[in-house]
């Protein structure tokens, strides 16, 4: 039975920041999609107050509009697990599953479940991981928490709740200072967490298989230049830039870009690597890139979450299409020159 696998979807924000008035409407609207909602709460704001009776015993419940509603209480390998066999017994039908992670949690280990365990892997393709992120105290849940940078380094798409309470510059500074430590994640301001389920859903983020794009900005070597294009500015790009809040966060999540014309030495490429995120996988929030290996006519696309990657063979170069590997890696204060130099040390 290969009836496509169901895609997951991972749903991470700060508190406060929208991540159940989101839910809610995924939940209750007449959207026509069959959705689990697999809720990994411990207390503060839950959903079950409002739509679910929190003193049943049954751990899954069945909602009228076709959604089914779920609490973790073993590992969300289990409640996946349970899942997918009730569905295939045809207990349960749903078509996508949305996972909610705690205010303050890490999504990687949930990201990796769906790498780690094969009857997962099987059955479910992670989507994507969405992060909330709330204008008014954005700042100062960045400035205090490492566990909302890692939120946003994690995103493969960001959505700005809240900006409605905040002045437009300074939302314009919370945006560049987020495209610093994540610039490959599309960002979507977001009124009230409303927000169209299909911007929410087969956002194919994850996809190995899919033809990985990295954003045109994201491969100019200055991470400013971008800002730029189209104005007269007088200046030197530099300190006295238009944004001037912005040089006062150095966040320990940052991004950056491997680029050569030159193709990798597989074996040479795996051993680094894998030497690579033995040290540093905790530090690795994600990191993905498309490759020009020696000795396929096909492009490598790879990826990872901490110590977790896995490459696939994509489509061929085209013919007359200029061969180039192009790597972004985002991660907690990860040693830039040893990773880059490294890498270098790795082509054929």
């Amino acid at each position: 039975m290969n009836q496509g696998l169901i895609p997951a979807t991972i749903l991470t924000g700060f508190l406060g920041s929208g991540k159940t008035t989101l839910l809610k409407r995924v939940l209750t609207e007449a959207h026509g999609q069959k959705i689990a909602v697999i809720e990994n709460e411990f207390g503060e704001e839950n959903i079950d107050n409002d739509i679910l009776v929190s003193d049943t015993q049954e751990q899954i419940i069945q909602l009228s509009n076709g959604c089914v509603c779920c609490t973790i209480r073993e590992d969300l390998r289990t409640t996946l697990a349970e899942l997918a066999a009730k569905k295939r017994k045809g207990e349960l039908d749903f078509e996508r599953v949305v996972i909610e992670t705690t205010g303050l949690a890490d999504p990687g280990p949930v990201a990796q479940t769906f790498f780690m365990d094969d009857e997962v892997a099987e059955t479910y393709l992670l989507d994507s991981i969405l992060t909330l992120v709330d204008a008014k105290h954005a700042d100062e849940q960045l400035d205090s928490r490492q566990e909302a940078r890692r939120q946003v380094g994690f995103a493969d798409q960001i959505f700005i709740s809240k900006t409605d309470l905040v002045d437009a510059a300074a939302v314009d500074a919370l945006s560049h200072r987020l495209k610093h430590m994540n610039p490959r994640a599309p960002q979507q301001r977001v009124h009230f967490g409303e927000v169209e389920i299909a911007r929410v859903f087969d956002l194919r983020g994850f996809n190995l298989n899919a033809k990985l794009e990295i954003d045109p900005e994201f491969l100019n070597a200055d991470p400013h230049e971008h800002h730029d294009h189209g104005h007269d500015h007088d200046h030197e790009h530099g300190e006295h830039c238009d944004h001037p809040h912005h040089h006062h966060h150095d966040d320990d999540v940052k991004s950056f870009v491997f680029r050569s014309d030159k193709p990798f030495n597989p074996a040479k490429l795996e051993d680094f690597l894998g030497a690579i995120v033995q040290v540093y996988g905790p530090k690795m929030l994600r990191y993905k890139g498309v490759l020009f290996m020696k000795g396929t006519d096909k492009k490598v696309i790879f990826q990872g979450v901490h110590q977790l990657m896995g490459s696939d063979l994509g489509p061929k170069w085209m013919p007359g299409e200029k061969k180039q590997s192009k790597m972004v890696f985002i991660g907690i204060d990860l040693p830039k020159d040893i990773l880059l130099q490294g890498l270098e040390g790795c082509l054929a």
